[in-house]
This record gives structure tokens, C-alpha cells and sequence, in this order.
């Protein structure tokens, strides 16, 4: 099927509002690549790709990202591809690592949120969010329900890939959407790393529906709380 915006962004758009929703995105290789052995990762995707990923931050309240990815990629987080709102900027920073010398935190764009532990310093340009740390991490859950307090509910988790493995580990996504391009990289960082299985009845097995975009890349629309077992 050939990609459709209002049919990819349905389940999204179709939010009541009453309690969260959470959208996850990945964009890799067909080998499952997130970036080369060097790191380089721009542009595994094409340009299709990347405007649905600013049509879905357009949906949303609040765009995700870990720390790691805020300092790698100094990322801007807003919907300069597509028409549409800019949403909250959401960085996770347990330990206060967020430079200030970041772009989001210098444009106006859109408010910066930084999730961290009681007390620690944020830089000028952006507001904390103080939660309480469990073990190194801030439980998904916690996040979730402390951005709803604040009438954020439709919540995208954009990277990096450990912050959306921590999620999806938690049953805290509700819709993962995985674009796929069709080149293999063969070595580099894999995407999706979650805790270990044994059998494979114990895997996700998400209903997946699939849309091809006009420049060859595939959009994968997992529905994380409908299983495909049957």
C-alpha cells in the first residue's frame, strides 16, 4: 500500500485524550542498522521518511529523547517539514549532562522539558522536571504519567535507541512505527536491543500493517497492544 498520512497517523489522531498515548519511532536499514560502525547515520532514510516523523511530532503534545542522543545529535525536534505545531521538547537527563549550548534550548521553537533527579542544575532555556531515579533510569511509567500532570498525553518517543528499548521493555508503547530503508549497512549499531528471550512464545508479535513510501522506503505501523499470534 502506498504511504497515506491520514491512515498512518489514524490510531494517533483517533486519541481521546482520556490517559496517555505513546508513539515510538525507528528508522533503520533493512539488516536492522541504526548508523555504521563509525556512527554516521544521516540519512539512512529518505526524505518521506523524515516528513512523517515531523507529521507525527506535529500530533503530538511532547517528542522524547535520551541524553545521549541530545548531546550526539544536537537535535532540534520540531516540525519545520511539514506544516503543524512544534511539540514540547523532552530530554531524559538523570545526571545533568544536558550542555547548553544545544539549538533546541537558543529557538524559541517550542518549550524544553529536562526529566532529572531532585535538584540537579538545567541549563537557561529549559525547565526541570525533577523525578525520582530508579537504579540509573526513570521508570517509562513515571515519565508518562508526570508529562500527563502536566496535560501532555500524546507522547512520542523519538530516540535514542536504548530510551525506546527501555520503553517498549515496559509495555509503555502503544504504537511503533519502524521505517525501513531498503539498503543493508551489514555491520554498526543495531537498533531494537531488548532484555533476552528464551523461547519464542515469549516474543512480541505486534499486528503490523505496512505502507511503502514514494522514494522506496517501508513505513511498519506495529500496534503494540494487538498481538498477531492467532
Amino acid at each position: 500500500m502506498e504511504y497515506d498520512p491520514e491512515t498512518a497517523l489514524m490510531r494517533l489522531r483517533r486519541h481521546s485524550g482520556d490517559g496517555s498515548f505513546v508513539i515510538g519511532q525507528l528508522g533503520q536499514s533493512l539488516d536492522g542498522r541504526i548508523a555504521t560502525p563509525t556512527g554516521a547515520s544521516k540519512y539512512i532514510n529518505g526524505h518521506e521518511a523524515l516528513c512523517h516523523l515531523h507529521r507525527i511530532r506535529a500530533e503530538v503534545d511532547a517528542v522524547i529523547v535520551g541524553i545521549g542522543t541530545a548531546i550526539a545529535d544536537d537535535p532540534q525536534l520540531t516540525t519545520r517539514h511539514v506544516e503543524g505545531p512544534n511539540p514540547v521538547r523532552v530530554v531524559i537527563d538523570p545526571n545533568g549532562r544536558l550542555p547548553g549550548a544545544l539549538a533546541m534550548l537558543h529557538d524559541n521553537a517550542a518549550p524544553v522539558l529536562v526529566i532529572t533527579r531532585p535538584g540537579s542544575a538545567v541549563p537557561a532555556g529549559s525547565q526541570a522536571l525533577e523525578l525520582d531515579c530508579d537504579g540509573g533510569n526513570f521508570p517509562p511509567e513515571i515519565i508518562i504519567r508526570a508529562l500527563a500532570a502536566r496535560g501532555l498525553r500524546r507522547l512520542l518517543v523519538e530516540g535514542g535507541a536504548e530510551t525506546l528499548a527501555r520503553f517498549l521493555n515496559e509495555s509503555a508503547i502503544d504504537e511503533l512505527h519502524l521505517m525501513v530503508a531498503p539498503i543493508v549497512l551489514g555491520s554498526g549499531k543495531t537498533g531494537l536491543n531488548l532484555k533476552p528471550i528464551s523461547e519464542l512464545d515469549e516474543a512480541m508479535r505486534p499486528l503490523v500493517r505496512t505502507m511503502r513510501f514514494k522514494d522506496g522506503d517501508m513505513l511498519c505501523m506495529c500496534d503494540m497492544h494487538m498481538s498477531n499470534a492467532a
